[in-house]
């Protein structure tokens, strides 16, 4: 079955949302400067009112290693999202101070893209039109990979099914595809669940 991510977590009221559908992951961003950016105090509020089977996958934009580790060892995160300029050298520091899995990002927007995502050393990758567009890129280009991923970019309940039997990810990620006027909407997100585990 097709794994579900649900990111951008920003409310309390957001993980009791995601606990009445148990997704395999949720996420929070916790890098500054973004909309959906959380403080550490409301993240760690989120982690806990989560059930404890849900890993959180912590989403970092050229993010020092000290304070990714900090939120690690604090257990606010059970996962590590990359989505910024992160290499090899990066990932392999990372490694040095964790085991929790390594989801690497790319903005997919020609084939190029695609073999870079391919030769990731991180454990998963996640291929995404942007960072939170909202957009879907072109999912031909997807055509000639061969390791699992995460999809992302412009998923929402209306589409995850087509998503889902078109390019066969291993998971499916969204944020602002079960948002209302900016905020995460109960409603979508049980659709969007729904429409995923019956695709």
């Amino acid at each position: 079955m097709t794994k579900m991510k649900i990111c951008g977590l920003m409310r309390v009221q957001d993980a009791q949302y995601a606990n009445a559908v148990q997704p395999d992951f949720a996420g929070m961003i916790l890098s500054a400067g973004f909309r959906r950016s959380v403080t550490a105090e409301t993240a760690q509020a989120i982690r806990d009112a989560l059930n404890p089977d849900i890993p959180v996958a912590g989403v970092f934009v050229d993010e020092n290693i000290e304070a990714i580790t900090a939120f690690l060892q604090r257990g606010t995160i059970q996962a590590v999202q990359l989505h910024g300029h992160e290499d090899a050298q990066y990932i392999a520091a990372l490694r040095q101070v964790t085991d929790a899995m390594i989801l690497q990002a790319f903005r997919i927007r020609s084939a190029e893209d695609v073999q870079l995502a391919q030769h990731s050393a991180a454990d998963m990758i996640l291929l995404d039109s942007g960072t939170g567009t909202g957009q879907v890129f072109d999912w031909s280009l997807l055509s000639g990979i061969t390791r699992p991923f995460f999809l992302a970019g412009g998923l929402h309940p209306e589409n995850v099914a087509e998503a889902i039997r078109t390019v066969r990810p291993s998971g499916v990620d969204v944020s602002s595809g079960v948002e209302t006027d900016g905020q995460k909407d109960p409603q979508k997100i049980r659709a969007f669940a729904d429409a995923v585990r019956q695709s």
